[in-house]
């Protein structure tokens, strides 16, 4: 940025049932800082009718996967954000065998540091006090990844404003809920002053849906949205 001496940033994401010609943003936190897990059960396998002679990791994770959701219903403040959720479970590849691991892993969306700070502790908490319960040994791979998208506030005024302008200010929703969804976007906003916007996509799939569908109609919106941005403010 040094290099080519920029001094703010802006950006934009499509919404999915926001309607095509309308704009969302907030000031403050817009999108959630993010982290992976990988969670590994090493158990100990055997004949699937002799359950007594193993250690289960399905069981175990099974378990497992259910006092992680603790985190955010029991750990958390209510009226704090964090999703804890898990998106893989390996384990075994035959109907008459306990495996001797499994394996799960998922991702951790909070808005404040604090609270990303406690959900890791928590997890990892509820890693080793499963595995001493049952005897099994579990190894956590934890990775926090993308940070908090914060939109500071004189550029997102200055964001609503330009949307307001092409769109009018019906079709501008300044003050939306934030999204747990994370954004690399994140790390420019770290480095400069900026915001980042959302543009309705209309009545579609949702994002990392396989019905998802870009809708070509909000390409005109965008681009004027661009188009006014740089010319308001390179006039100023």
């Amino acid at each position: 940025m040094e290099r080519f001496g920029i001094s703010k940033v802006f950006g934009m994401h499509n919404m999915p049932g926001l309607p095509v010609g309308q704009f969302a943003i907030k000031p403050g936190p817009i999108m959630a800082a993010t982290a992976e897990f990988t969670i590994t059960v090493k158990g100990k396998g055997g004949h699937a009718a002799m359950p007594h002679g193993t250690i289960d990791p399905i069981v175990i994770t099974s378990q497992l996967v259910g006092a992680l959701q603790t985190i955010a219903s029991r750990s958390t403040d209510p009226v704090e954000a964090v999703v804890v959720s898990v998106t893989k479970f390996h384990a075994g590849d035959a109907y008459n065998v306990i495996p001797e691991s499994a394996e799960v892993a998922g991702t951790v969306r909070t808005l404040k540091e604090e609270v990303a700070r406690k959900a890791e502790q928590r997890l990892r908490a509820i890693c080793e006090g499963v595995g001493a319960a049952f005897g099994a040994t579990i190894e956590v791979d934890y990775k926090a990844n993308y940070p908090v998208t914060f939109n500071h506030p004189e550029e997102t005024v200055f964001a609503s404003d330009v949307a307001a302008e092409i769109a009018g200010e019906a079709q501008v929703h300044r003050a939306i809920q934030p999204v747990m969804g994370g954004e690399d976007f994140s790390y420019m906003l770290e480095a400069r002053p900026g915001a980042f916007i959302f543009i309705g996509n209309g009545d579609t799939a949702g994002l990392h849906n396989p019905a998802y569908d870009f809708n070509d109609e909000v390409i005109p919106h965008g681009m004027s949205y661009w188009v006014k941005l740089a010319e308001t403010a390179l006039a100023a």
